[in-house]
């Protein structure tokens, strides 16, 4: 008998989590200093550097740790943000990982809302994600990323190497476009 309890109990969990797997959801966390942020989950996993050459316009290839280099007489580059510019941080994981994500918003001289995917290693999309400077000399050398799941500032602090771009449309234009279109193309290349 109580094998049986197990096993339905098991079965009616396993469901639960395959039904929430089936579905795009969206959720839009805030907090109670006003930061708000969304996470979207795509059909498939996604990684931060086609969602950042997608939303961004910048056509860059390769790991992330690779962008800052590629860019250089390509795309201006520059230490502070700029709306539509890819922010590349360094040292992500290790000497030989980065991350990508692109500037929504410039909240003030020491914060502004990113847009990235994969953050968490989980493949889903952040959406207006808030970001601090955290740097002693206020050059955006050193940040601290929202955590949209805890309501609270992430623990970490992590090293930019810098902004490139923005694009060649001009950044606000790709930004300004509906997220929903963007998704459902960058899923579309990956999966022929």
């Amino acid at each position: 008998m109580a094998g049986a309890i197990v096993r339905l109990a098991l079965a009616a969990a396993l469901a639960f989590a395959v039904a929430g797997c089936a579905t795009e959801s969206n959720t839009v966390v805030s907090s109670d200093n006003g930061q708000v942020g969304a996470i979207k989950k795509p059909p498939t996993p996604l990684q931060c550097v086609p969602y950042a050459r997608q939303v961004s316009g910048i056509p860059i290839y390769g790991d992330a740790y690779t962008w800052w280099e590629k860019a250089a007489g390509k795309f201006e580059r520059r230490t502070a943000p700029k709306l539509g510019a890819v922010m590349v941080f360094t040292g992500y994981a290790g000497p030989s990982r980065a991350h990508l994500a692109v500037v929504r918003n410039l909240v003030s001289a020491r914060e502004i809302k990113i847009d990235h995917a994969n953050w968490l290693d989980d493949g889903q999309i952040y959406i207006d994600d808030p970001v601090i400077d955290v740097s002693s000399a206020n050059d955006w050398s050193l940040v601290r990323v929202w955590n949209i799941r805890a309501g609270a500032w992430g623990g970490r602090t992590y090293p930019v190497q810098g902004f490139i771009g923005p694009g060649p449309e001009n950044g606000s234009k790709a930004i300004a476009r509906n997220q929903e279109d963007d998704l459902a193309r960058l899923i579309a290349a990956n999966n022929p």
